[in-house]
C-alpha cells in the first residue's frame, strides 16, 4: 500500500510522505464520533418519525457498508496537511509573520490553531498574494462553520457562478475577477437548510 499511497499524494501534489500522512489520517480519524454510533438515539420519537417519514435511514450502519466518515477523515487530513504555518504564509505573500496574525485577528485571513500554532488553509492564497474578494468573503461565513466546510465549499463547483459556460468553484471565480459579492451571499447560506 505504501507505494500506491505514495503516487496518489504525489498526484495530488501533496509533499508529505505516507508515514506522515497516515499519522493525519489516524489523528482526524481518532476525533470523531464512536464508530457504530445508533443515529436513532440521538432523537426524540416525534423526531425519529419526521425523519423517517422523508426517507432518511436511521438504521445504525450495517456489517460491510462503507463508513461515510471516510472521506471527511481523508479531506481532513489534506486541509491540515497542505496548510500553511505563519511563516510559511508570509513567505508566499512577501510579508513579515506579524502581518499574518494581524490579518488572523482582524479577519482578513482564515486558520485555526493546532498544537498552539496557527495553521492557514492554501485555498485563500494564491501563489504570491491573497485570494482577491477574500475579505467580503470571510466576513459573511458563519461563526459555527468549521474551516474543512469552508474548504469544502470554496473549492466545490457551484451552479451559481457559471464561468465559460460551467459551474465554477468560489475560488476559480475570483481569480477570475469575478464579484466577490456573489460568492459571499452563497457562503453566507452555509450550515442552514435548502
Amino acid at each position: 500500500m505504501s507505494a500506491s499511497l505514495r503516487s496518489a499524494l504525489a498526484r495530488a501534489g501533496l509533499r508529505v510522505d505516507s508515514d506522515e500522512f497516515l499519522g493525519l489520517v489516524a489523528d482526524a480519524a481518532s476525533r470523531l464520533s464512536p464508530a457504530d454510533p445508533a443515529p436513532a438515539e440521538f432523537f426524540t420519537d416525534s423526531q425519529r418519525a419526521a425523519l423517517s417519514d422523508v426517507g432518511l435511514d436511521l438504521a445504525p450502519r450495517r456489517d460491510g457498508e462503507r463508513d461515510p466518515r471516510a472521506r471527511a477523515v481523508a479531506l481532513q487530513a489534506v486541509l491540515r496537511d497542505t496548510a500553511l504555518t505563519v511563516a510559511g504564509a508570509a513567505e508566499r505573500i512577501n510579508v513579515d509573520s506579524s502581518r499574518i496574525r494581524h490579518r488572523l485577528a482582524a479577519g482578513k485571513l482564515t486558520g485555526w490553531k493546532d498544537g498552539g500554532e496557527w495553521r492557514l488553509p492554501v485555498w485563500q492564497f494564491t501563489n504570491d498574494g491573497v485570494l482577491p474578494g477574500l475579505e467580503p468573503v470571510l466576513e459573511s461565513v458563519p461563526d459555527d462553520q468549521p474551516p474543512l466546510m469552508v474548504a469544502g465549499f470554496l473549492t466545490t463547483p457551484q451552479e451559481d457562478l457559471p464561468l465559460g459556460g460551467h459551474p465554477a468553484t468560489p475560488r476559480d471565480w475570483l481569480l477570475a475577477g469575478g464579484d466577490p459579492a456573489r460568492v459571499a451571499r452563497l457562503v453566507a447560506t452555509l450550515g442552514t437548510p435548502a
